[in-house]
Order: structure tokens, then C-alpha cells, then sequence
């Protein structure tokens, strides 16, 4: 082959190469500039949910922030109340004694942060001062409905006695501060939802959680319901003075389910302020007590012959030495004979019941200036209990102090 026929096969096998690999880097091009990339796809999602957000409520009442992330720190103050009372004998016939015990713990501070997109959100606490622990809680709303979880556990030595004893005719008041051997445990567990019937122009997350801002005053028709979990555990042997006073009760468990019909207000009296008033009476659908009753190796009689003959106590036959079953409880200041108190588990019972009435109380308060907001919250629930003689009321409520973010 000549000079001039290579340089022509060569040109044309140039101009193919060229004409190949010019089609395919187009169609390169084209194929990634069709793909999306991950934070596009990301705005689009946020683009979706803030139009679906807006659609659901009236403009001219609700507004929905164009940023829709929110970092938010928190203090808040709780308070747990529990009115345990129980009867010995017959106290209406003049014969027994009526008793109450109080438990009132120290209000609880804490410090949290609450991190979230929109209505829904994680919150982390550290409790501060002597009550040690973190608390993780998750919370989420709409235009239409929400819910909350609250959880909490603590142990309890002192609070407050008071009895009236009826004997042959005779009335005898005692009152005063107590101090247990050993810790009460109460636990309980909260789980909150509310729908909304305005929810187009009346927000209850404005004042609580700042999703979304009030703009002018409205109201509506909240129904709610709500499952409350409660224990009180007794049953350290050196709590056996109060089991005995309990007509033997150790631990109580409580289950109660409760729905109401409330109404709830948003007051705005300029822009970027609102107060939320909140009220809704409940009657349980759902309420269940198990009781563990407990036995042990002393007992609330007064002697009739020595206590110096008992002996050692056998805790497989649950009898003393000399045979008894149980040793009466010294008078007097001498509490050393706790070191000696064998208790037991002999049996539980649980019962049914329902209409038992309680109540929810909230009160909100929050501004909302550039990207930026302030609030305050409370919370008062107060449950009640009941089975045969011994009553529980339980008051279980909060403070809190919030300052946010929108990002």
C-alpha cells in the first residue's frame, strides 16, 4: 500500500474514533444530568410534606414555617403526689382506725435538648441535683392529632402519716412526718393522644411544641385517650409496719385506659404570641388493680405472755422456735427487731372496675420572633384508684421552660 492510501485509512479510522466517542460522551452528560442527586431528591420530599402541611390548616390561622428543623433546650420541674390510704377494722362502727400515707418526692429539674423535623422529634434529659438519669422520649403531631409518651421511676423514704383511731368510743388524731427502713418504688407510665376537630384554624402544638405558629384566636373540640400505667412496691421487709397497716397489700399494679371530651383555646393577642388553655375530664374504660398480699413473721397484737421464748425463726417452715407463727411487734423506740422481719408473697387479686373519673389539665404559653421562640408549659393528670378499703390517688404534673430554634 502506497504513502497517500495509509494516511487515508488512517484519517478515516481517526474520524470513526472521533465520531464513536463523541455520541457516547453526550449521551453521558444527558444520562447524569437526569439523575437527581440525593439532596434534590431530599428537597423534594420537603417540598411535599410542607405543601401537604399547609393544605391541612387555614393560612389566616395557622402558619407553617418555611423552616421546618427545629433545636430546641429545655428545663423543666416535675412533681409525682401519691395519696395511699387504707382502714383497719371498722372505723364507720367506731371500731379501727382510718390512715393516710403521703408520698411527696422533691420536685425532679432536668435538662434536655429536643431535635426534630416539624411535629416529630427525639428529646434527651439529664436529671439534675440528686436524682440522677436521662430520660429519652419521642413525641409527634399533626394538624389533626398527638401524642406523647412519659415515663418515670423513683424510689421514696419519707413523707407524711396521719390516723384517726376509734377505740371503745374514744377518738385519737395522729399526724406527722414518717421515714421508712426502706425505699417505696412507684413507677409510673403515661401515654397520651388527642384528635383534633378544628384542627384547620386551632393548634395545640403551637403553645407546646412550636411546629406551627397561632396567628389569630380559635378553639375546638379535643377527644382524647390516654393509658396510665402505675406500681407501688412495698414489699422490703423493713416496710413490714406499713404492709401490716395495708391489711397486708405489698405491691400494687395498676392498669387504666381513660377517654374524654375536652376543649382547648389559643388566645393571640398580637402577632407571634399565644396562650393555650386546655381542660378534659376523663372516665376509664379500662381499670384494672392486681394486688400482691404479703405475710410476715411479726404481727399488730398486743402480747399476752413473754416474746423471750420465741427463739430463732425458720424461714422454710415460717414458724418461730417455740412453734408460732408470728411474734407481736415491740412497743417503743426500739426498731431492732426489723433486722429480724421475714416476709413472703402468699397470694394476689385482681379486679375490674370501671367509670372512675379523672382529670387534664394543660396551660401553654409561647412567642415566636424571627427564627427564634420562647415557651412555657404545665401539665396537671390526676388518677384515682380504688379497691375495697384502700384508695390511691395519684397527682402527677410539670413545669417546663423552652428556648428553640428554626433551622
Amino acid at each position: 500500500m502506497n504513502k497517500i492510501g495509509k494516511i487515508t485509512i488512517c484519517s478515516l479510522l481517526f474520524s470513526m474514533n472521533v465520531a464513536a466517542q463523541e455520541p457516547a460522551t453526550t449521551d453521558s452528560v444527558s444520562t447524569q444530568e437526569s439523575k437527581p442527586s440525593l439532596m434534590a431528591r431530599l428537597n423534594q420530599v420537603q417540598q411535599y410534606l410542607d405543601e401537604k402541611a399547609r393544605a391541612k390548616v387555614d393560612p389566616n390561622y395557622i402558619e407553617v414555617p418555611k423552616k421546618p428543623w427545629r433545636v430546641v433546650l429545655r428545663y423543666k420541674e416535675s412533681v409525682f403526689d401519691v395519696d395511699y390510704s387504707n382502714n383497719l377494722g371498722n372505723p364507720s362502727a367506731g371500731d379501727g382506725a382510718e390512715w393516710k400515707m403521703r408520698f411527696e418526692p422533691p420536685m425532679s429539674p432536668s435538662l434536655g435538648v429536643w431535635a426534630g423535623y416539624r411535629g416529630t422529634g427525639i428529646a434527651v434529659a439529664k436529671n439534675l441535683g440528686k436524682k440522677k438519669g436521662t430520660t429519652l422520649s419521642f413525641s409527634t403531631t399533626g394538624a389533626k392529632y398527638g401524642a406523647n409518651l412519659r415515663l418515670r421511676s423513683f424510689d421514696v423514704t419519707e413523707g407524711t402519716f396521719t390516723s384517726t383511731i376509734y377505740d371503745n368510743g374514744k377518738v385519737l388524731h395522729l399526724n406527722g412526718d414518717a421515714r421508712l427502713l426502706a425505699p417505696v418504688n412507684i413507677t409510673s407510665l403515661y401515654l397520651n393522644g388527642y384528635y383534633v376537630f378544628n384542627g384547620r384554624r386551632y393548634s395545640q402544638a403551637a403553645a407546646y411544641n412550636q411546629s406551627v405558629i397561632q396567628r389569630r384566636s380559635a378553639g375546638s373540640l379535643l377527644l382524647g385517650a390516654t393509658l396510665y400505667l402505675a406500681g407501688i412496691d412495698l414489699s422490703d421487709d423493713k416496710n413490714s409496719s406499713l404492709i401490716l397497716l395495708s391489711s397486708g397489700v405489698g405491691r400494687i399494679i395498676i392498669h387504666q385506659g381513660n377517654i374524654g371530651i375536652g376543649y382547648g383555646y389559643n388566645w393571640v393577642p398580637f402577632r407571634g404570641f399565644v396562650v393555650n388553655a386546655m381542660a378534659m375530664p376523663t372516665v376509664s374504660f379500662y381499670n384494672r388493680v392486681k394486688v400482691n398480699e404479703y405475710d410476715c413473721n411479726y404481727e399488730m397484737v398486743e402480747a399476752t405472755g413473754p416474746t423471750d421464748d420465741y427463739g430463732q425463726w425458720n424461714p422454710d417452715t415460717h414458724t418461730w422456735a417455740n412453734g408460732k407463727t408470728h411474734r407481736p411487734i415491740p412497743i417503743g423506740n426500739d426498731d431492732s427487731w426489723y433486722d429480724g422481719v421475714d416476709s413472703w408473697e402468699v397470694g394476689s387479686e385482681t379486679t375490674y372496675s370501671l367509670l372512675r373519673f379523672n382529670l387534664d389539665l394543660r396551660l401553654g404559653i409561647a412567642y415566636n420572633w424571627s427564627d427564634y421562640f420562647i415557651g412555657a408549659q404545665a401539665q396537671f393528670n390526676n388518677f384515682f384508684f380504688k379497691k375495697d378499703q384502700c384508695k390511691i390517688n395519684i397527682y402527677d404534673a410539670y413545669a417546663r421552660i423552652s428556648l428553640g430554634v428554626r433551622l
